[in-house]
């Protein structure tokens, strides 16, 4: 993953990019499969594929504040569209101080939009490692925060591992979960909207509203984007070959409350409480509490 709009994920291949925050130098970072990068608003970016393979690039994020509400506001710097084609020459001139046969050169030079095919032996500034830091965060390499064996496996990215989260005021996970395993019915209790988009296989989804009326049951597979509204609870079955999935959440520390497994909100309750709440017998509920003491959010797939 490479960025998650702000902020992105890169799926394939490697590459490099450069970001430049407000304020800051340029820094150059080598970019890998499964990189998650932050954002905030106004930082400048360019992106480079340096082999002949596909790079994909990810782009999640708020488009509340865009210039148009629902789409990402693109400000190119260069390109056909880009600030120089919209000032007069004589503005580009006094501002960058330049005559304006250079100026027209610069401007004549642009008719690529937003991608640009560079010869072979054109060399693009080179990687720092240093670079990374605080910048970058690889999703597939991070040390897990959950792992359930033949359950699933979870990378959650906040200030703690990618401080810049805090800025952009997002978070996010990367979830793998094994074929035919369940992911608890769960949801964000901080009142956070989840944007989840699939990575890898497929499997079942179903979304329950906070009538408790069932809103989506769908089957979800790779490519598929979808959004989980705030205190909807959601839970997913994985296909026999597995499913994963990058989301983003709108809080840079993310705090979800699950419904089943050992860590589930019933396990808290008292069993008079839930004796009365679902009005069934003490067997009953006692049958109901004893299920799920080992495992936690995810469940191996039924021997």
């Amino acid at each position: 993953m490479v960025e998650y709009g702000p902020n992105s994920v890169t799926n394939q291949r490697t590459g490099i990019a450069g970001i430049v925050l407000p304020e800051s130098e340029e820094k150059v970072l080598a970019i890998k499969k499964g990189d998650a990068i932050a954002l905030p608003f106004g930082v400048v970016t360019w992106w480079y594929n340096k082999d002949d393979t596909e790079l994909v690039v990810l782009f999640m994020g708020d488009t509340s504040k865009a210039h148009k509400s629902g789409e990402f506001t693109d400000f190119f710097l260069t390109g056909t569209n880009g600030i120089f084609t919209g000032f007069t020459t004589e503005f580009v001139s006094r501002a960058w101080d330049l005559d304006e046969n250079i100026v027209k050169a610069l401007v004549g030079k642009q008719s690529g939009n937003g991608i640009v095919q560079l010869h072979g032996d054109f060399k693009m500034p080179e990687p720092k490692k240093e670079h990374r830091e605080g910048m970058a965060l690889n999703c597939e390499e991070a040390p897990l925060d959950v792992d359930i064996k033949k359950g699933g496996r979870v990378v959650v990215l906040n200030t703690n591992n990618l401080p810049l989260v805090g800025e952009v005021g997002l978070g996010a996970d990367l979830v793998r979960l094994d074929g035919s395993a369940m992911c608890s019915p769960g949801f964000s209790c901080d009142s956070a909207l989840q944007v989840t988009y699939i990575i890898r296989g497929s499997g079942r989804l179903q979304v329950v509203g906070v009538d408790g009326h069932r809103v989506l049951e769908t089957t979800v597979k790779a490519g598929n984007l979808l959004i989980v509204p705030r205190f909807f609870v959601v839970s997913k079955i994985a296909a026999p070959d597995g499913m994963e999935w990058f989301s983003i959440i709108t809080t840079p520390n993310p705090i979800f409350t699950h419904l089943a497994g050992r860590t589930s909100v019933w396990k808290a309750l008292s069993p008079q409480v839930l004796h009365a709440a679902f009005d069934v017998d003490a067997n009953t509920e006692n049958l109901f509490r004893s299920k799920r003491n080992s495992d936690a959010i995810f469940f191996p797939p039924p021997n």
